[in-house]
């Protein structure tokens, strides 16, 4: 899947100048799409998943700092931790970034995937509402916490509530995903993405309340509809979406406005009592929710505040790589300055490395050996498998052997994974995963324009 062209951006918001001025004291950003944001420094930092990379947004809601990188392959949720952000991955890891966008220490999913929010140094984990599992995995036992907290490194330490088991357990990883917040206090906020409620915890763990906006006459779990031509669908209704605890001490929530969410609705709760205070419906176009110094909902159009981004200098690729290749020569990435170089990671294991090779063998043949190489890195432990691979495809570029180490040196998300670097071995953009023939057509056109430049 293609994402980011290297470096971050900085960004003048006209369309938001042009049609409202600044409140007194300027605006708190709250979600970015369907992501929540977190204040951290004065400014509101969120993620731009579709561009692998995190932003920040001054009071008139500017870009003011950005970052990105090969721990950001699709972010999905961004948490102030201590003078930190905490930020989740769609497959569920979390990366802790000082403002300066240096990662500082990362963490594996506790469950199948998760989302997490914080307060201070409290971590919450809940399964995520970005990537629920298919069917039979992730399941969690009828023992299990519906919300795991964390200690700062990442680990477990304690569990609130307990997750819930459906009448067809095969349903129980989407019926406890959900969004959650923590409140100041140590209070852990939870709502689910299929069922109509907000829940508050104490810090221990006892319920505080339970609201209910009243969006269905009558709410069941998610159901199997009747089978057809071999496909599996389930009849569900997403409900919420994303939760942030404002500055102004009230819970936003964004929620579906219908089943399919794809009408959306901001709620604002009392989290002494649970009672509903405001909602704001959304428009097609309001795809973004501040709140002014007033502290009144101001929705926005996320592409207005995204567009016209300048991208930054492009980045060096590190660590430079010195690696056998299969007849034992090293090979350094100091050799392939001068030519357009398109970096890739895989490994025989890999199914969509197995579709990605005759693409990337083709691309290979397009250009001239003066103008563009690859350098492709298995991160096979067992040799014996990676060469039968090589024999398999026969790529006429060469395969470099990273013997497993790679994934914590270059801190990918997955495989496979690629980064295309102009003629100074500097970060042109980064691919996480295979995107197919239409990624390749845009990968083509790319290093054309590359290799045309003077």
């Amino acid at each position: 899947m293609r994402r980011r062209l290297a470096g971050g951006a900085a960004l003048a918001v006209a369309a938001l100048s042009a049609c409202r001025s600044p409140a007194p004291g300027g605006f708190r950003l709250l979600f970015l799409n369907r992501s929540p944001a977190a204040i951290q420094g004065g400014l509101s930092w969120a993620p731009d998943p579709e561009h692998s990379r995190i932003l920040a947004f001054d009071r008139a809601l500017r870009i003011a700092k950005s970052f990105a990188g090969p721990r950001l392959a699709r972010p999905v949720a961004v948490a102030a931790l201590g003078g930190n952000v905490l930020v989740t991955e769609e497959t569920g890891e979390g990366v802790v970034f000082d403002t300066a966008g240096r990662a500082l220490r990362e963490w594996q999913s506790p469950d199948y995937a998760s989302l997490y929010a914080a307060a201070g140094t409290r971590i919450a984990a809940v399964r995520s509402p970005y990537r629920v599992p298919v069917l039979g995995e992730g399941v969690a036992a009828d023992t299990a916490p519906l919300i795991r907290m964390l200690d700062t490194l990442g680990r477990p330490v304690a569990g609130l509530a307990s997750a819930r088991v459906p009448a067809l357990p095969l349903l129980t990883a989407i019926v406890n995903a959900g969004a959650t917040a923590v409140g100041p206090d140590g209070a852990v906020y939870f709502a689910p993405l299929v069922q109509d409620e907000i829940r508050k915890y104490a810090p221990g763990g006892a319920l505080r309340w339970a609201t209910r906006r009243g969006l269905f006459r009558r709410e069941s779990d998610p159901e199997f509809l009747p089978q057809k031509g071999g496909r599996l669908e389930l009849r569900k209704a997403l409900v919420n979406v994303a939760l942030v605890l404002a500055p102004d001490g009230r819970l936003y929530a964004l929620g579906a406005d219908d089943s399919a969410a794809a009408k959306l609705r901001v709620d604002v709760f009392d989290t002494a009592t649970g009672a509903i205070l405001a909602t704001r419906h959304l428009g097609p176009r309001e795809t973004a929710v501040a709140l002014d110094a007033r502290g009144e909902i101001v929705p926005l159009d996320a592409d207005s505040l995204l567009a016209g981004a300048t991208p930054r200098g492009r980045e060096p690729f590190a660590p430079a790589f010195a690696l056998p290749d299969l007849t034992g020569d090293t090979v350094r990435l100091a050799g392939f300055v001068g030519k357009v170089t398109l970096v890739n990671f895989w490994a025989s294991w890999c199914d969509p490395c197995r579709e990605e090779f005759p693409h990337m063998t083709q691309l290979y043949h397009d250009f001239d050996r003066t103008q563009f190489e690859i350098a492709a890195i298995s991160d096979d432990v067992d040799r014996g498998k990676m060469r039968a691979f090589a024999r398999r495809f026969r790529p006429p570029f060469p395969i470099l052997v990273g013997g497993g180490r790679m994934k914590q040196t270059y801190h990918y998300r997955g495989l496979p994974y690629s980064v295309l670097l102009d003629r100074r071995g500097l970060v042109i953009e980064r691919l996480f995963g295979f995107g197919g023939a239409d990624e390749f057509r845009a990968l083509r056109d790319t290093i054309a324009k590359e290799v045309a430049a003077p």
